[in-house]
């Protein structure tokens, strides 16, 4: 298809979404009129057309949509954010829906991924038996972490969810004229309530409040998703190879960091853990008794095989007897949970409440065996199998509860332990004292911390947590992952700490490989690791590493991160082959392009061979979670792209990278690291142009997240969290960390008559064509345009130098795509991306030239009013919104 076709095809196939986001923008303007009046309207939409003409060169056009936004006044500015904020959330909702519309066009929808996840494989050499056996055993955890980005209120965004049922009615052509009367009246009552909702929370998060959002994605989208997957993928299964899947068959698993994830987050708490692993379980128990009650009202039959007659002592209704005794030990569950939450401490006889997950899966698995033994499959295959799958992904826990904090916590908890015993100062001596002190405790039988001993509060905090991980069932944790993990000690150390507050199960503890060093020694690591004896055995043959993308990039640059993290997979993968240990990656990656995210599928294909191998843990962070697996639709095909990436790397893995294609990598990375650090770290003036050019420093102020954006309050760009650090220069359209430092490396390579040997790597190396491809789209979201805006009202004029330098760096790096793609302009392959892009820019820019007077405005005054506070978040709501996974 021509690039002209190809821009037809692109035309028709917006019409209908075209139609929806004119039909709710339509619906947006009558209720701004009637709630503002027709002269704020005609200012909203002189102001969007200004913008549009703006961004086609007319200089005049811009001139007067920036003197409009400068007299703004202050009674307008509010409603003003908020029209073209909700703007964007709209076409957003709009677009999102047109993904699972049955009107959706072939250059959108890739081919249902339930039905496309074996084709590749059966039409490959594999056997059918090998796919099938690699198909059961795959294990892939999807990992939930909150939410620092996402600035939208819990009340939205279940009203976004209602706006999606509504354009799905709407799509019914067989709907009656009052039928679709009907439908239209509940869309405009959904977005009127939304502008006349608050939008901006007024309070930060806690822990528990983000876990809880977690937890309502699960319960409305994914508990439906789960069974519709695995139900299709039976079909697709059964086809191809004429065998069903197990029932308790999950590919998917998911995780959670809500309310575990206590790095740099002194408001995570062993309390909050303990209620938030309290209120994990309560959503469980409840949505189980909900499809319980179902079950008792289907399953009437009076037919049942001997075992289960026997188990219900020969009952006339078999089925309901069971399931009515197990209505009984939830609601009892449920009761004693509550208790628990109000801060009681309820003793209940263990047989009364489902305490184990076998208490429920025992007599739902009898059920099922009886009703197909009695030839009733067709019935067993109805909810009670819906049930027992949801059981296989969520077990009675929800979401296992992943456990994280720094490794110099552990190490201080350790060493004012020694002090105390007057052993020395543990944070002083060598690691290989380190290792002999820790085996020994560990091998010994002796208790180590004293009954008497009175810790400082942080340490007693670092030892709460670890007591309270010994008091739960194992299948209610996860891992307990190690921040800024560099040495065998880390790991031992928690092992230790772990032993000693009464943990009798192996926990999985995972060391966290997050800068540029630790990556580069990530081997040597766990190479140590295994040869120690003890932990050997402790491992029993498997261990889980995690790769940081967010800190490794801010460190090192995007480029350079990459390929550290490609190379520490590699030697990691060997390592572990060598001593007979089976791998699991853990991939901490997030939601935007700088800190490693970008479509899944891809990303997983692009692993080094052999480093999946039907294991992978991956973090699903910030508003992706709601973009993923938001709606039931959605998390189908997501669940399904999971599953089919992950099967693919395992059994038809990518191959070898040729040597010279791994020499100009180092090259690369080498010369991008230099020039990244060479602006971040050398340059004087970065600094601050960085908190000037940006929003930085008023993100701290907002209330976004549960944890500060700062590990520590006096640091500096070096202890920045690398979300605020992303998130800020997405707010100005440089968007410097996800390209700074990758334009010049592909230059240097170009100059050096290498041209024709990258061109070769980005067609035949999924790795490098992902990270070409992930530039692309950064580079057409960059707006220089803008960004000198924002230094125009922002930055002193003695720093207006470097915002010249960055400038020509992003222009130098466009350049370098393009010569290497041989394309005249970005993403020319992926026109459904780049018209995305081109529909939101005339919302966003608006947002953008109005957020940078009102930064002006609240750095000018020293008390701005609330409502020029209140319209700078929405500004930064509304970019964010539309910037999606590069904001």
């Amino acid at each position: 298809m021509t690039d002209v076709k190809g821009t037809e095809k692109v035309t028709d196939m917006y019409a209908q979404l075209r139609a929806n986001v004119g039909m709710m923008g339509q619906i947006l303007g009558d209720t701004m009129k009637e709630h503002m009046g027709e002269a704020f309207l005609d200012k909203v939409e002189q102001i969007r057309l200004l913008a549009k003409g703006s961004r086609c060169g007319d200089d005049e056009a811009r001139a007067k949509m920036l003197a409009l936004l400068g007299q703004l006044p202050d009674e307008e500015l509010v409603p003003f954010a908020k029209a073209f904020n909700q703007f964007l959330n709209l076409a957003n909702i709009a677009e999102q829906f047109h993904t699972i519309s049955r009107n959706c066009d072939e250059l959108v929808c890739v081919p249902d991924p339930v039905e496309q996840l074996l084709g590749r494989m059966l039409g490959s050499q594999v056997d059918k038996k090998e796919m099938l056996a690699t198909l059961k055993a795959l294990d892939i955890d999807l990992v939930l972490t909150a939410h620092p980005t996402e600035i939208s209120r819990r009340t939205l965004i279940q009203k976004y969810s209602a706006i999606v049922d509504c354009l799905q009615d709407l799509e019914n052509q067989q709907l009656t004229e009052r039928e679709h009367k009907s439908q239209t009246l509940r869309l405009r009552q959904l977005i009127a309530q939304i502008w006349h909702t608050n939008e901006i929370r007024r309070e930060r998060p806690t822990p528990v409040d983000e876990a809880r959002w977690g937890l309502s994605t699960i319960e409305t989208s994914l508990w439906h998703a789960v069974p519709d997957f695995l139900r299709q993928l039976n079909d697709q299964v059964e086809e191809a190879t004429g065998t069903q899947i197990p029932t308790d068959m999950a590919p998917v698993r998911f995780s959670s960091w809500m309310g575990g994830d206590r790095d740099g987050n002194p408001f995570v708490t062993a309390k909050v853990t303990a209620e938030v692993l309290d209120r994990n379980r309560h959503t469980a128990a409840r949505l189980y008794l909900k499809d319980v009650v179902e079950l008792v009202g289907e399953l009437s039959m009076e037919e049942a095989n001997a075992e289960l007659m026997a188990y219900s002592n020969n009952s006339c209704e078999p089925y309901r007897d069971v399931l009515r005794s197990l209505r009984s030990k939830l609601r009892n569950t449920i009761d004693f949970l509550n208790a628990r939450l109000e801060g009681h401490n309820p003793e209940v006889a263990r047989d009364e409440i489902i305490w184990e997950q076998q208490d429920l899966e025992k007599p739902l698995k009898l059920l099922y065996q009886s009703l197909c033994d009695s030839g009733m499959r067709l019935i067993a295959n109805g909810r009670l199998l819906d049930m027992l799958r949801r059981l296989a992904c969520f077990g009675i826990h929800m979401l296992r509860l992943d456990i994280r904090q720094d490794a110099g916590r552990h190490e201080a908890a350790i060493a004012e332990l020694t002090r105390y015993l007057g052993l020395g100062d543990y944070s002083h001596w060598s690691e290989a004292e380190k290792q002999a002190f820790l085996l020994k405790e560990l091998s010994g039988r002796r208790p180590l911390i004293p009954g008497n001993w009175k810790p400082s509060d942080e340490v007693a905090e670092v030892l709460a947590t670890c007591r309270l991980v010994g008091t739960q069932p194992q299948q209610a944790l996860g891992s307990y992952v190690i921040s800024m993990a560099s040495l065998p000690s880390d790991v031992l150390a928690v092992l230790l700490l772990l032993k000693e507050s009464g943990c009798n199960y192996p926990i999985r503890v995972v060391p966290l490989f997050e800068t540029l060093d630790d990556l580069n020694n990530a081997a040597d690591c766990i190479t140590a690791l295994l040869d120690i004896d003890w932990y050997r055995g402790y491992t029993k043959g498997m261990q889980e590493v995690m790769i940081g993308y967010s800190d490794s990039a801010k460190d090192a640059g995007v480029m350079a991160a990459a390929w550290a993290q490609y190379r520490a997979q590699e030697q990691l993968v060997k390592v572990c082959n060598k001593a007979g240990v089976k791998l699991t990656l853990f991939h901490g990656r997030g939601g935007t392009i700088g800190r490693g995210g970008g479509p899944a599928h891809k990303a997983i294909l692009s692993q080094p061979p052999g480093s999946v191998d039907g294991r992978i843990r991956v973090t699903e962070q910030g508003e992706m979670i709601r973009f993923k697996f938001g709606l039931p639709k959605l998390a189908v095909q997501s669940l399904a792209l999971y599953t089919s990436a992950v099967l693919e790397a395992t059994l038809l893995p990518p191959p070898e990278p040729r040597q010279e294609w791994r020499n100009a990598m180092q090259r690369i990375a080498d010369e991008s690291v230099e020039a990244y650090r060479g602006i971040v770290r050398q340059e004087p003036d970065f600094v601050p142009y960085f908190r000037a050019a940006t929003p930085e420093v008023e993100l701290g102020k907002l209330p976004l997240g549960s944890r500060p954006a700062k590990r520590r309050v006096d640091g500096g760009i070096e202890s920045l969290r690398a979300i605020p650090w992303i998130f800020a220069w997405s707010q100005n359209r440089l968007m410097l960390p996800a390209w700074l430092g990758a334009g010049e490396a592909l230059k240097a390579a170009a100059d050096r008559g290498e041209l024709g040997l990258l061109r070769e790597m980005e067609r035949d190396w999924p790795f490098f064509n992902t990270r070409i491809s992930m530039l692309e789209m950064v580079y057409s979201k960059a707006e220089p345009n803008l960004a000198r805006y924002y230094e125009q009202c922002l930055v002193p004029e003695q720093l207006h130098h470097l915002g010249v330098t960055l400038r020509e760096r992003l222009a130098l790096g466009v350049d370098a795509v393009l010569a290497l793609t041989g394309e005249d302009s970005l993403m020319a392959h992926t026109p459904w991306n780049r018209e995305s892009v081109r529909l939101r820019n005339p919302y966003i820019d608006p947002l953008n030239f109005l957020q940078a007077e009102l930064l002006g405005r609240t750095r000018r005054e020293e008390t701005p009013s609330e409502s020029v506070q209140l319209a700078l978040m929405l500004t930064i709501a509304g970019v964010a919104a539309g910037m999606r996974n590069t904001g």
